[in-house]
């Protein structure tokens, strides 16, 4: 497994307002670059590549939808040096209305766990008031653990990914951050 996912915190960062498409950049908790990924814009199908830096010359991790605009989209992901299908992770459509809820699938699709807003409450608070950054739990092996969570910035989505409440080491480091840019770009399309 390639070093970028060897750490156990994450810095998910997309910028707001650019025409051309998202750029996302991940940094490490020295703020190093350690991964970059272009969203494009206007498509139909979200085909996510994450790459070891801006060059793009070393692919990563792949994470693609399966259909074509899907309330309850599932997204596969792949291991792009390996070629390794990690797993899915499928976002609960009307469920996620009021609360935003994910469900973590394993290779077979089986699910192993889930990715949930903190807080009812403050999830439906969060849909009226929009400055209320989102905070998220995985709840995996009847664990839960503290693992996303959104800072507020007009300009800027930035996820803080913290893997360090996952001493167990129950979900793979590789699907976690998949979770993350999905968190970061996929939810951030509501506001």
């Amino acid at each position: 497994m390639n070093t970028a996912f060897n750490y156990t915190s994450y810095v998910i960062r997309k910028k707001v307002l650019s025409i051309l498409g998202a750029k996302l950049h991940i940094y490490n908790s020295s703020e190093e670059l350690v991964m970059y990924s272009e969203l494009k814009p206007f498509r139909m199908k979200e085909d996510i590549t994450l790459f070891t830096d801006e060059s793009k010359d070393k692919e990563l991790l792949r994470i693609t939808a399966r259909r074509v605009i899907d309330f309850s989209a599932t997204y596969d992901v792949y291991d792009s040096e390996s070629g390794e299908h990690l797993g899915a992770l499928r976002r609960k459509g009307l469920k996620s209305i009021l609360k935003d809820e994910w469900i973590i699938l394993d290779s077979h699709d089986r699910e192993t766990g889930f990715i949930k807003e903190d807080n009812a409450a403050m999830a439906l608070l969060r849909r009226f008031i929009s400055i209320i950054p989102q905070k998220y739990n995985v709840e995996t092996g009847n664990v839960t653990i503290p693992v996303f969570s959104q800072n507020f910035n007009p300009f800027v989505t930035k996820i803080i990914t913290d893997f360090s409440e996952d001493r167990r080491g129950l979900l793979d480091r590789r699907l976690g951050l998949a979770a993350g840019i999905l968190l970061c770009a996929v939810e951030g399309k509501q506001e």
